[in-house]
């Protein structure tokens, strides 16, 4: 029962990384979801320290009220500033991240949290987490819970916005000439993925987040053409990495999140090999057939 509740855990986690991560490579952007798990660190302190609770809807909220911010940034400093997105990206997270580090270090006496504890958790843990109402019943892990109901709102998210956030995607320019508002959807889609990296990295760990958000899109990316086949294909492996990674880890018996993490590495390797063979075949110019 455990292993089945880890996988299921694995899966929906990874299947929510998934959609969003098809968006972000197309975008280019697939290091925002890097950026917003280590850089809503304040936010988990910030909403400790005002609280004086480790409930996981508030640290879910500071996060979240950061990890918002956070995309706000990389957006102001990429349009405002003329960086590059990904130097907009690296000084949007390394600041926030160390100011999460120095508000620890100088209320270490107060706040029961270090840096470890809320960035890194393990999804071997997913069975004791356990969702207890006030009657006593145990409807079972928490995180199961949380990571459907986020993938509910992930879907509901892309049913009904796919057209925007396709065309955004692929084609701004012509987005904005028929009335798209392409800063609208793009934060939209920040949040979600804001919304995502949050819920899911207390209980999986923010490496297997990043893993996931980027891992399994790309993969699909290098196998099909069709952007609707490349959802489908990531959501796939998503399931096929979180049921290979858990008996890969408990054939080692090592890490979960690690195994999981380097099976969807695995896998990506083997699409870039079997991407890389295709086209060299296809390159191949067979001679003509001339009259003599």
């Amino acid at each position: 029962m455990n292993a089945l509740q880890i996988i299921i855990a694995g899966s929906l986690v990874a299947i929510s990384c998934g959609l969003l991560g098809c968006f972000l490579i197309l975008r280019k952007m697939a290091m925002v979801g890097d950026a917003i798990s280590h850089a809503v660190l304040p936010g988990i302190v910030i909403a400790f320290m005002l609280t004086g609770s480790r409930d996981s809807v508030t640290m879910l909220l500071g996060a979240g009220v950061i990890g918002v911010l956070t995309t706000f940034l990389i957006e102001f400093f990429h349009t405002k500033g003329k960086l590059q997105t990904d130097a907009s990206i690296g000084v949007t997270f390394t600041w926030l991240f160390a100011i999460g580090v120095i508000l620890i270090s100088v209320f270490a006496g107060k706040v029961d949290l270090d840096q470890e504890c809320v960035l890194y958790g393990e999804i071997a843990y997913v069975p004791l987490d356990l969702w207890i109402t006030d009657t006593g019943t145990i409807m079972g892990p928490r995180v199961i819970y949380i990571s459907a109901s986020v993938l509910v709102i992930l879907l509901l998210f892309i049913g009904f916005g796919y057209k925007e956030l396709f065309l955004t995607t692929f084609d701004p320019a012509y987005a904005s000439a028929i009335g798209i508002s392409t800063i609208t959807w793009h934060y939209l889609l920040m949040g979600a993925v804001s919304l995502t990296t949050v819920a899911s990295f207390e209980a999986v760990g923010a490496i297997l987040v990043v893993a996931l958000l980027i891992a399994p899109p790309a993969t699909a990316y290098l196998l099909v053409d069709d952007f609707k086949k490349m959802l489908i294909l990531t959501s796939v492996l998503g399931v096929i990495v979180s049921v290979c990674g858990y008996y890969l880890a408990a054939w080692l018996d090592g890490s979960i999140a690690g195994a999981m993490a380097a099976v969807s590495g695995f896998f990506f390797g083997v699409a870039f090999i079997y991407n890389r063979l295709m086209v060299k075949k296809s390159s191949k110019v067979k001679p003509s057939k001339t009259a003599i």
